[in-house]
C-alpha cells in the first residue's frame, strides 16, 4: 500500500468509525430514555404496570427529549473537553503517561542513540522531527506516536525498550511508529480517546451517584434516582464495551499495516522481528504500569494492557511475526532474541557502508518513481539521511536542538545574501527581539553561509522540536518576525521562498495543526492546479517556449478540463501561498495525480535541478505529501 492509498484508507476508516460510534451513542441514548421512562413514567400497582402519562403526550415527549438531550450533551461535551485537553498534540499524551522530554544534549548513550534513529527517519522520510519522550518508569518494551499532524507529533519510548533493544530493533520500532505518522493514523487515535471518554463519563457519573446514594436516601425520589443511576451504569458499561470492541478491531488491522510499512521503511525485517521476539521472551513483555495505559492502548507498539482477545488492540505476537516472515515456524516466531549487543543487520550494513557520492547538480526522475517515494523512503534515502546528519556542523546542530537558540537559527537561515534586504531583515530582528538576539542570529548566519543547500531544509526540520518547547508568546513573535522578513516577489529567490514557506508552515502547524483529510475533487481546483504548474514550468525552463511545453505536459497528466494559456507569473510567491491551502484540501487520489503533473512539468527537459527538487519537496510538504531528500538518479 502506497502513501496515497494509506491516506485514503485513513479517511474511509475515520468516516466508518464515526458512523459506528454514532450508532453506539444512539443506542445508549435510546436505552437511557427507556430507563428514564421505566423509572419515572411507569408505576406498578394492583392492576399491573401502567404509564403515568398518556402515550406520546406532551409531558412524556418532553421527558424523553430532555433525557436524550442531556445524554447527548454529557457525551459530547465530555468528548470535547477531553480533546481540548490534548490540544498540545502528541506532547500532551506523552506527559499524561508520565513521559520525560529528551534533553537536547543528554549524555545518556541510549537517548543519544534514540535521537539519532528518529532524526535519521525524519530526514529520510521528509517529515519534521517529532518531540521525543521517554517513559522512565516503564520496564516493558513499548512505544507510541501521537499528535494531530506531523508538525506536532511526539514519539515516546519506554526505558525498557531503550535498555533491551539493539539499534536495528529500535529502528524497527521507530519505523513502525513513523508509519502511523505518515499514514494518517494519529489524528484518528486522538479522536478515539475523546469519543471513548465521552461514553466513559456516563459510567463515572453513575458510579458516583450510586456511591453517594445515602445522600438521597431521605428524599422522596430516592428510588427513582437509584434505579436510574443503576440503569445508566449498566447501559454506559455496555456502550463502552461496544466502543472498545470497535476500537480494538480497527487497531489490530492497523498494526499489521504499520508492521508492513516499517519493513518498507527500513528494508529489513530482522530488527522489527527481533523487537517482537524480545517482547514475547521477557517477563514484562510490553505491559505498562501506568493507570492511563488502557486509554492509549490503541496507540502503543505492543499490547500494553493485556486485555482479552475480543478487546485486544494488537494481534498476537506470533501472528505479527509470521506476517513479516511466513517461513518462520511457531517456535521460531516466539523465541526471544539474545538481549544486548548490536546486531549486524542489513540496515546496519547500509549505514556502515561507504558514503554515497557528493550530491549531484541535477537528477533524472520519473513521475511514477516520485509518487512511490512519498512517505516511503528507500535505502538511498537512509544513506543520504545518515550523511546529512553528519555533514551538519556541530555548532548548528546544537543550536537546532536547543530551545533557547532554535529561533535564532531559524532567523539566521532566512537572512538574505542581498545586502539591502539583509539590512532591513536585521532591523526587523532587532526591533522584535533586541540586540542580544540580533548578535546571535548574525553569528549563526555566518555558520550557515557555507552550508550546502541540501542541508538547510533538514536543519530547519531539526529545529522544530526545540521551537515547540518555547512559550506560545515567543513562538508567535517569531512567526511575526518571519512574516516581516518576507521579501517582495522581485527580490525573493527560489531557495529563499522554499525555506520561508517551510519554516512558516512548520511554525504555524506546531501551533494549530491543519485538517489534512480533505475530500475535494481535482476538477474543482483545476484552475489552481494549472497556476501551480505554470510556476513550476517558469522556474524549471529559461526558454518561454520550453516552459510552455513543460506546462502542457503537466496539464496532460492532470487530465481535467481545458487548460488556460501559459503565462509567466511575476507575483509567483503570493500566488503559491494562495493556492497551496486550497490544493491541500484535495482527496488523496487527486493529490497523487497532482504530484504526477508537478513532476512531469519540472522534469520535462529530462533533468531536475537541485533548486527544482527543493521546490518540489517544499510544495510536497505544504500539501502534506512528504518527499525524501533524494529524488531520482544523479546525472552528469
Amino acid at each position: 500500500m502506497n502513501f496515497f492509498d494509506a491516506q485514503d484508507r485513513a479517511r474511509k476508516q475515520s468516516r466508518r468509525l464515526l458512523i459506528a460510534f454514532a450508532l453506539v451513542v444512539g443506542t445508549v441514548v435510546i436505552a437511557v430514555d427507556a430507563a428514564l421512562l421505566l423509572a419515572v413514567g411507569v408505576e406498578f400497582g394492583a392492576e399491573g404496570m401502567q404509564l403515568r402519562w398518556e402515550p406520546w403526550s406532551a409531558s412524556m415527549l418532553t421527558l424523553l427529549a430532555g433525557g436524550a438531550l442531556a445524554t447527548l450533551l454529557l457525551i459530547g461535551l465530555s468528548s470535547l473537553v477531553k480533546i481540548a485537553s490534548l490540544r498540545d498534540g502528541g506532547s500532551a499524551v506523552a506527559r499524561m503517561l508520565g513521559g520525560t522530554q529528551v534533553a537536547p544534549h543528554s549524555k545518556d548513550p541510549a537517548l543519544h542513540r534514540l535521537r539519532g534513529v528518529v532524526e535519521e527517519m525524519a530526514i529520510a522520510s521528509g517529515v519534521p522531527v517529532p518531540s521525543l519522550f521517554v517513559l522512565e518508569r516503564e520496564e516493558g518494551i513499548n512505544a507510541f506516536a501521537a499528535g494531530y499532524s506531523s508538525a506536532d507529533a511526539a514519539v515516546a519510548v519506554t526505558r525498557g525498550a531503550l535498555q533491551q533493544l539493539s539499534r536495528d530493533e529500535l529502528q524497527g520500532v521507530i519505523a513502525h511508529e513513523y508509519s502511523h505518522i505518515l499514514n494518517g493514523d494519529m489524528r484518528l487515535n486522538l479522536r478515539l480517546m475523546g469519543w471513548l471518554f465521552g461514553i466513559l463519563v456516563l459510567t463515572i457519573g453513575a458510579r458516583r451517584v450510586l456511591a453517594h446514594s445515602d445522600v438521597f436516601r431521605k428524599s422522596k425520589g430516592a428510588p427513582v434516582v437509584f434505579i436510574l443511576a443503576l440503569a445508566v451504569l449498566i447501559i454506559g458499561s455496555i456502550g463502552l464495551f461496544g466502543a472498545r470492541v470497535i476500537k480494538a478491531a480497527l487497531s489490530r488491522q492497523r498494526e499489521f499495516l504499520a508492521d508492513a510499512s516499517a519493513v518498507q521503511f527500513t528494508r529489513q525485517t530482522e530488527g522489527l522481528i527481533g523487537a517482537l521476539r524480545k517482547i514475547g521472551g521477557t517477563p514484562k513483555g510490553s505491559k505498562l504500569d501506568n493507570v492511563e495505559a488502557e486509554e492509549i492502548s490503541h496507540m502503543l507498539f505492543g499490547d500494553g494492557v493485556g486485555l482479552s482477545r475480543l478487546l485486544a488492540t494488537h494481534p498476537p505476537l506470533a501472528d505479527r511475526i509470521r506476517a513479516l516472515d511466513p517461513n518462520l515456524r511457531m517456535p521460531q516466531a516466539t523465541r526471544v532474541a539474545t538481549a544486548g549487543g548490536e546486531s549486524a543487520s542489513p540496515a546496519s550494513a547500509l549505514m556502515s557502508a561507504a558514503a554515497p557520492p557528493p550530491l549531484p547538480d541535477a537528477v533524472r526522475v520519473s513521475s511514477d518513481q516520485v509518487q512511490a517515494q512519498v512517505g516511503n523512503p528507500g535505502e538511498d534515502d537512509y544513506r543520504l539521511a545518515d550523511r546529512l546528519q553528519h555533514a551538519i556542523p556541530s555548532v548548528l546542530r546544537d543550536a537546532a536542538e536547543d530551545p533557547q537558540q532554535a529561533g535564532d537559527l531559524v532567523l539566521g537561515l532566512l537572512l538574505s545574501a542581498y545586502s539591502p534586504r539583509r539590512k532591513q531583515q536585521l532591523e526587523h530582528i532587532a526591533q522584535s527581539f533586541g540586540a542580544g538576539v540580533l548578535s546571535r542570529v548574525q553569528t549563526l548566519a555566518e555558520s550557515c553561509s557555507g552550508l550546502h543547500p541540501a542541508l538547510r531544509l533538514p536543519l530547519a526540520h531539526l529545529a522544530v522540536p526545540a521551537l515547540r518547547q518555547r512559550p506560545p508568546s515567543t513562538r508567535f513573535k517569531l512567526q511575526q518576525c518571519v512574516a516581516q522578513m518576507n521579501a517582495s516577489s522581485e527580490q525573493q529567490s527560489l531557495f529563499e521562498y522554499c525555506l520561508r514557506r517551510l519554516l512558516r508552515g512548520l511554525l504555524q502547524e506546531s501551533e494549530k495543526p491543519v485538517q489534512t483529510e480533505g475530500g475535494a475533487k481535482l476538477i474543482r481546483h483545476f484552475h489552481d492546479a494549472t497556476g501551480l504548474l505554470m510556476i513550476l514550468a517558469q522556474h524549471g525552463h529559461d526558454d518561454p517556449a520550453q516552459a510552455e511545453r513543460a506546462y502542457l505536459a503537466g496539464v496532460g497528466a492532470l487530465g481535467h478540463g481545458q487548460a488556460p494559456h501559459y503565462q509567466a507569473r511575476s507575483n509567483w510567491p503570493a500566488e503559491l501561498d494562495a493556492v497551496l491551502p486550497l490544493l491541500d484540501q484535495l482527496r488523496p487520489k487527486s493529490k497523487s495525480l497532482l504530484l504526477k503533473a508537478m513532476v512531469e512539468t519540472s522534469s520535462h527537459d529530462g533533468r531536475l535541478s537541485i533548486a527544482e527538487a527543493e521546490l518540489l519537496r517544499t510544495l510536497g510538504a505544504s500539501l502534506h505529501m512528504p518527499l525524501p531528500a533524494l529524488l531520482g538518479v544523479a546525472i552528469a
